[in-house]
């Protein structure tokens, strides 16, 4: 079989983002009610400001999508796949939250806009802005050890942190920061990207793969959704790049054109725009290629790739 053939169309991965994120979405609603006893309102206030205001939810329904495409062809199945899936589903979308509430601090990127309206820091100061980030990194874990099987909590958790730490997606805005203004070869940028963009993605897949495996060791699955994942985050940043160049403020939510006046390494600067377009669809390829072991399970895995890469926002 053809990795580039089509086997599902955007509109079925348009759907399956849908009821994902919507599975998602009743969840995080829910956390107000968690911690509303306690914590100060306008805190709540300021998460809630980003939490819900909307996205394509890719990183957690790439979490449930996984734990359903494993769930699919795994010979050990687990009861409490889909809770644990939908956990690690909520704590990753906090996660990805608290970066892009601190990305857009003027400390950082100093954005104005995300998703179609002012920026955290812009409405609620930087400094509630700083807490709202620090509360969601605390609230993604306390998700999972409260939510998700016992038995394989604690794997979800070491996924999830290394994919955010300094080794993942903080290391690699450490990275994208010390290159700005510095010329940086293809290994190089691409070293930066697997870390701020594709680490996240390819923990979302493998934990749901955790979910749906229950602890359960099944080496073939796990590689084959890692490499999914990697490949995928690779594509998935060049498109970013390719969008911020070719894309207006409205069609995207956010900002345009910013990367190349901030000193930042695009791969449309260092390969231009045309051989970008071509080597995210060589990584779709090969993330598609990755998923052959999880064979017509992994369609929707497929499909969502494919609009990931092929989407104009």
């Amino acid at each position: 079989m053809n990795p580039s053939a089509p086997v599902s169309s955007s509109s079925d991965a348009v759907a399956l983002l849908r009821a994902h994120g919507a599975a998602v979405d009743a969840q995080l609603r829910r956390l107000r009610e968690r911690y509303s006893p306690d914590a100060p309102a306008p805190l709540l206030d300021a998460i809630d400001y980003s939490l819900l205001a909307g996205g394509k939810r890719l990183r957690p329904a790439l979490v449930l999508e996984t734990c359903q495409a494993c769930g699919g062809v795994a010979t050990v199945r687990n009861d409490r796949a889909r809770e644990s899936a939908l956990a690690a589903a909520v704590a990753m979308e906090l996660i990805h939250t608290f970066s892009l509430v601190h990305d857009d601090l003027p400390a950082m990127d100093n954005d104005d806009l995300r998703r179609g309206r002012p920026t955290n820091h812009k409405v609620f100061g930087e400094a509630m802005a700083i807490l709202a980030g620090d509360a969601m990194t605390t609230m993604a874990f306390e998700v999972i050890a409260t939510d998700a099987a016992p038995a394989i909590a604690p794997a979800l958790i070491r996924e999830l942190a290394h994919a955010a730490g300094p080794a993942g997606m903080i290391g690699g805005q450490v990275l994208d920061i010390a290159g700005e203004n510095q010329p940086l070869s293809l290994e190089q940028l691409q070293q930066v990207h697997r870390l701020k963009t594709g680490a996240l993605l390819t923990a979302s897949c493998r934990m749901g793969a955790i979910a749906a495996l229950g602890g359960k060791d099944e080496d073939s699955l796990l590689l084959a959704v890692t490499q999914f994942g990697r490949h995928l985050g690779l594509a998935f940043q060049i498109i970013d790049d390719v969008l911020d160049v070719t894309s207006t403020p409205e069609q995207l939510g956010k900002a345009t054109n910013k990367d190349a006046g901030k000193g930042k390494n695009t791969y449309p600067g260092l390969l231009g725009l045309e051989a970008s377009r071509q080597r995210a669809h060589m990584e779709l390829d090969a993330a598609v290629a990755a998923l052959e072991p999880l064979a017509q399970s992994a369609d929707g895995l497929r499909a969502m790739a494919r609009f990931a890469v092929e989407r104009q926002v």
